[in-house]
């Protein structure tokens, strides 16, 4: 694995939002709340059951995969892949699903990820789908309808990571960012004692710091 290299779980991080990216990639900063430890006691259950098989299904978890082409250079683990009579289907577990839409394009764009790289190590074209555990559903995505569109909109998001990676730069907050659950808020935003102005306050934070 090289500095060029890519995980997929960092293109999640990414997509949700650049400069939490930003943050844990070049400032190697981290914390956790209630939704990554509740994400990652879910993603713990479904990888304990290993793999078994029926007469025509056969299905394994936790399956590391990759693809080292140039102009990808990803590796990262799927949560589950079934192989039911010669098709290849990711299983991308979520713990919620979203209110008014049937799946985050933020999901879709990880699962992707992962079919690029599970065709290139089983050499299939396999399909993608995210099962939410709150409501017991399992939707499929539009991977190979739109295969063409999303292969563009992950190089081109791969190439800004790598640029910002290389130039060390942490990308500004977006506009209309939502921040109420992000595990990483407090380290993003601390919050200023209303009783300074803002210029002491940074002043005070970067003491702290030294």
């Amino acid at each position: 694995m090289t500095d060029n290299d890519i995980s997929i779980r960092s293109i999640q991080h990414y997509l949700y939002c650049p400069h939490r990216w930003g943050l844990i990639e070049i400032d190697c900063a981290w914390t956790e709340n209630y939704y990554v430890t509740k994400s990652d006691i879910m993603h713990e259950r479904v990888h304990e059951t290993g793999t078994y098989s029926s007469r025509a299904k056969k299905v394994y978890t936790a399956v590391s995969i990759y693809n080292d082409l140039p102009e990808y250079r990803l590796y990262g683990v799927a949560d589950c892949l079934e192989i039911n009579k010669g098709l290849y289907s990711l299983v991308e577990y979520k713990p919620t699903k979203p209110k008014t839409l049937d799946y985050n394009h933020d999901d879709l764009m990880q699962v992707f990820a992962q079919k690029i790289c599970t065709d290139h190590v089983f050499g299939c074209v396999c399909e993608g789908y995210i099962y939410y555990a709150d409501v017991k559903k399992r939707i499929k995505l539009p991977l190979c309808e739109e295969y063409a569109k999303y292969d563009r909109e992950l190089k081109d998001l791969l190439a800004k990571m790598r640029e910002n990676k290389k130039r060390g730069i942490i990308p500004p907050i977006r506009k209309g960012q939502k921040c109420s659950g992000c595990s990483m808020k407090d380290l993003c935003m601390p919050k200023l004692k209303k009783s300074k102005n803002l210029k002491d306050s940074i002043i005070e934070l970067l003491e702290n710091e030294e």
